[in-house]
């Protein structure tokens, strides 16, 4: 839509946005039921076979059920349309999702740390079983297709929550090869090699917990990728008919990117000349970023930017 300030604003296709949520919940059940049968075959069989490596795999998929809850709580609040306090939408629901979990992730990961740390200065440790580094080669395979699964669909739909829970994912396939590396050296005469691998383990989910409370809190305070921005930035300049660019701001909201840009074009233009620039600022953001949200708006370039603009171009 078009104002007498000559801005234009993209309304995003909400319904189509919705769509890709519901989808993005496919994934976040998945995660859920594999988290809750492996979370209780590595306890089961952490405990039975004496493996701190396994049990503190076990802790760490029981956090990664309640990360993916939380993930899918954020995916459906963020489906809520908009309102009179949330003109934007509530996409930003998943944002706030992820914080908590990340609080979540980080109080079992330093139980973890403190656990390990006792059993590896124990003055007695029992070797655990070889069939507990089966189990948790098994669960490591498992997660691994999940990673995949979540990943692919993420990437279709554009959605940068369940990316994150991808990544989670295949940290946790990691976490259950390091449990088994453990164990197995554990059973090869080096027993301490075990609480090693738990330690390793705690360690891991601390440093998930960070790195998706970083970026939470980043998206929550409006930061925004610089190189992601100069990526924007030159799609826009390249658009025919943009002389320069004043201003441009962007946000991420929830799975969405929200594109403030100031363009200056030629003062000779017509309303409907610059209206169509506008038009292809939009579709040109859309096809080459993913980008719907988009508030355009068109100054008139004054005759002194515009010798020094030619300059430039002469020298060039």
């Amino acid at each position: 839509m078009s104002n007498s300030l000559g801005a234009k604003t993209e309304v995003p296709d909400l319904e189509s946005q919705y769509q890709d949520i519901k989808q993005g919940e496919k994934g976040a059940w998945v995660s859920i039921a594999a988290y809750i049968v492996l979370s209780g075959a590595k306890l089961a069989a952490g405990y039975g076979f004496a493996s701190q490596a396994l049990i503190a795999d076990g802790f760490n998929n029981l956090t990664d059920i309640i990360a993916s809850t939380a993930v899918l709580i954020g995916l459906r609040i963020s489906q809520k349309p908009p309102d009179e306090d949330h003109a934007y939408g509530h996409f930003r629901a998943e944002t706030i999702a992820a914080l908590i979990a990340s609080f979540i992730m980080a109080t079992v990961g330093i139980q973890v740390l403190i656990s390990s740390v006792k059993s590896l200065f124990a003055d007695h440790r029992t070797a655990p079983d070889w069939l507990s580094a089966w189990v948790a080669l098994a669960a490591g395979g498992c997660m691994l297709l999940v990673y995949l699964y979540n990943r692919r669909l993420a990437k279709r739909i554009h959605n940068h929550a369940l990316m994150a829970a991808a990544k989670d994912n295949l940290s946790d396939a990691l976490v259950s090869a390091g449990a088994a590396v453990g164990i197995i050296g554990s059973q090869l005469g080096l027993p301490w090699l075990d609480p090693v691998a738990a330690l390793a383990v705690g360690g891991i989910i601390c440093k998930t917990a960070w790195d998706i409370f970083y970026s939470a809190t980043h998206a929550l305070t409006d930061g925004f990728n610089e190189e992601e921005l100069h990526t924007l930035r030159g799609t826009i300049e390249r658009t025919k008919g943009v002389r320069s660019i004043k201003d441009i701001k962007a946000r991420v909201h929830g799975s969405n990117v929200l594109v403030d840009v100031v363009v200056q074009v030629d003062p000779e233009l017509t309303l409907l000349e610059s209206h169509r620039i506008c038009d292809e600022i939009e579709r040109r953001m859309e096809r080459k970023h993913n980008i719907m949200s988009v508030h355009v708006h068109v100054e008139p370039l004054d005759q002194g930017e515009a010798g020094l603009l030619a300059g430039d171009e002469l020298r060039s």
